[in-house]
């Protein structure tokens, strides 16, 4: 089990390793200006990474400053880093956002600026409209949160409720912005990274409506009048501001897969990508992926084995018990593991950027003894699952992937190894 761990292991370092944002952003470096000055602005769990390797790439001045999450933070020489606190936004987020506003907002059209974004940005870059507050964007995160709504449907309400996202850091500016994106979201639409602030996308406040009801999102009096109100719309991609505006997906889910696949090849293993764009609720999506695995398993099919399983993406969790602790790789670890008890099956689910909600582990390892392994505790994994309590019970049989903050954010891995190592 050790060696097939250590393998699944290597797996997630090498879609991390692919994810560091410097090879792409060499390739899309813009011209410098001319006559003007060079501004970098940045959000996300990868934000201080991705200033760092600007800061060895580019051959003239900059200035400028991003924000990442409490613990993220590196050392730059010219680009200001502030920490401030994720999931849920807090008032180090605000002030920061008010800097990044104020960054951009007397440069002139000779200048450029050069935007870090990566998940995680929606949370650090809190900016309520007039009318509400800071204590109604972190309700409304909360409330998303529980929701079970996919990652898009968060961005497209987030916007809608923000002075920053959804394009308006980029309106706030008569400079060229360049943007260098992480996308932590199944599709890798830019816009939809970090609610997109220097990207407009077509959603619209009705489609922020829509999705309200559909998830049954607790919104308060004032909360729902603005969203009612024209106050909400945001920019068009049509707006002329947005003309000479240019964004770059520098590291995506799809390149890390790509890379953990290359990876399984050198033990040996077939590596097979199911998708880099999962959703859905993390416990579903464990079954789908146990069925595949136990077919497999079972009769060779669809794939023969020894075979590995690679997906990616971003699924949700609705929060059944508040008290529960951990997060959707968690959750769907969980899930995998009382669904292939007795298989040779081994797993490993993790996020990223090294940090999985409610705890300081990345993920979980799972495997067809998770369960037996379980009730020599005295736990009861599907009590655990049906709680939302995987953290305690991983933690309780040593099966926690701890990692730290990796420096990056390309959402979700998970590799499943069916009956391949030894």
């Amino acid at each position: 089990m050790d060696n097939r761990r250590g393998m699944l292991e290597s797996l997630f370092h090498a879609a991390v390793e692919a994810a560091n944002p410097l090879a792409g952003m060499r390739r899309h470096l813009p011209s410098v200006p001319q006559s003007g000055r060079t501004v970098v602005v940045g959000a996300g769990k990868a934000a201080a990474q991705m200033a760092a390797a600007l800061e060895t790439l580019w051959p003239a001045r900059l200035s400028g400053v991003v924000v990442t999450r409490y613990g993220y933070g590196c050392v730059t020489k010219h680009i200001e880093v502030i920490e401030a606190a994720h999931p849920v936004p807090d008032a180090a987020g605000l002030a920061a956002t008010s800097r990044l506003l104020a960054a951009v907002s007397d440069l002139r059209e000779e200048d450029l600026v050069i935007a870090l974004i990566s998940g995680g940005g929606s949370a650090l870059l809190p900016a309520p409209p007039a009318g509400l507050s800071l204590d109604d964007e972190i309700a409304l995160n909360e409330a998303l949160l529980a929701s079970g709504a996919p990652i898009s449907a968060m961005n497209v309400v987030r916007k809608h409720f923000s002075a920053i996202k959804g394009g308006r850091l980029a309106t706030a500016t008569r400079a060229r912005v360049v943007s260098f994106v992480v996308s932590d979201v199944p599709g890798d639409n830019p816009a939809f990274v970090a609610s997109g602030p220097t990207i407009a996308d077509a959603s619209t406040r009705q489609d922020a409506i829509d999705i309200v009801a559909r998830y049954g999102i607790d919104l308060s009096a004032a909360m729902a009048a603005h969203l009612h109100s024209p106050a909400a719309d945001a920019p068009r991609p049509d707006d002329p501001v947005f003309a000479r505006h240019s964004s770059h997906v520098v590291a995506s889910a799809g390149i890390s897969l790509e890379a953990a696949a290359e990876r399984a090849r050198s033990f040996g293993l077939s590596p097979v990508i199911l998708s880099d764009s999962m959703e859905g609720e993390a416990r579903e999506v464990a079954l789908v992926h146990a069925a595949i695995a136990r077919e497999v398993a079972d009769r060779g099919r669809p794939f023969p084995k020894p075979v590995v399983l690679l997906s990616g993406g971003e699924t949700t969790v609705t929060v059944r018990d508040p008290a529960g602790r951990g997060g959707r790789n968690g959750e769907f670890a969980l899930s995998l593991a009382l669904a292939v008890n007795g298989y040779d099956i081994h797993a490993l689910a993790a996020d990223t950027d090294g940090i999985e909600a409610g705890g300081e582990n990345a993920g979980a390892f799972a495997d067809g003894d998770t369960v037996a392994r379980l009730r020599a505790r005295g736990l009861d994994g599907r009590l655990h699952l049906a709680r939302n309590d995987s953290l305690s019970a991983f933690a309780a049989i040593g099966d926690l992937f701890v990692t730290g903050p990796t420096g990056t954010n390309v959402n979700d891995f998970r590799a499943i190894l069916v009956d391949g190592a030894t």
